[in-house]
């Protein structure tokens, strides 16, 4: 069977989405496939409990357990040793993000094509882990998509009415076919890998088909 698209779910609040992202546009450029990016917006407190910071890193308020935050500790640790590999910034974030926002941007800036897609995708995604984008602001994701040359004409309607009702439609989707992380790619046949560490696989398949 022929792999000509695979599904894509990202979230911009997670940082091996962010290092992901590159891999998967070579991915996408070396082989020909089409990749269809999702959002999945992750529950973050579900698994890993919530914490919030302050600028010095002194916990406000939290709910996790030690396990957690051993957890928490060591992904940030792992993703910047990826991120220094690689010349990306990755700062620690002072609580948990609701990036449902952002994630609705997303399909507002897909379905104006592939270049607006990837401005929006980029900027949002390198200054989020800067510390430099609040993603939680209707205003704030309006100005990266003027910047980029979007139509920003519909976007507030969009953001609280049908892009709201699509983010929920794709996460039902998402998950009845198993995802429950990011990145995760969906192949055709409905086989999901869960991480970047799967692209060489995913390539090998995409050559052998």
């Amino acid at each position: 069977m022929a792999i000509d698209t695979i599904r894509v779910y990202t979230d911009y609040k997670s940082p091996y989405a962010f290092l992901a992202k590159d891999l998967a546009y070579a991915l996408e450029r070396d082989t020909g496939v089409v990749l269809d990016w999702l959002p999945y917006t992750l529950d973050i407190p579900a698994y890993l409990g919530s914490a919030k910071v302050d600028a010095s890193g002194d916990v406000l308020e939290q709910s996790r357990n030690a396990h957690q935050w051993r957890r928490v500790k060591y992904s940030y640790m792992d993703c910047r040793r990826e991120a220094n590999l690689r010349g990306l910034t990755i700062r620690g974030t002072r609580k948990i993000w609701d990036s449902s926002l952002a994630n609705i941007g997303m399909l507002f800036a897909k379905a104006q094509g592939p270049e607006v897609f990837r401005g929006y995708h980029d900027r949002v995604f390198e200054r989020f882990w800067k510390r430099e984008l609040d993603i939680e602001q209707p205003a704030v994701l309006a100005d990266v998509l003027a910047e980029i040359g979007a139509d920003t004409k519909g976007l507030d309607a969009f953001l609280n009415g049908d892009g709201r009702r699509r983010l929920a439609d794709i996460q039902r989707e998402a998950e009845a076919a198993g995802v429950f992380g990011v990145p995760s790619f969906l192949m055709p046949d409905g086989e999901l890998y869960w991480g970047r560490e799967h692209l060489p696989r995913i390539r090998a398949l995409i050559a052998g088909a």
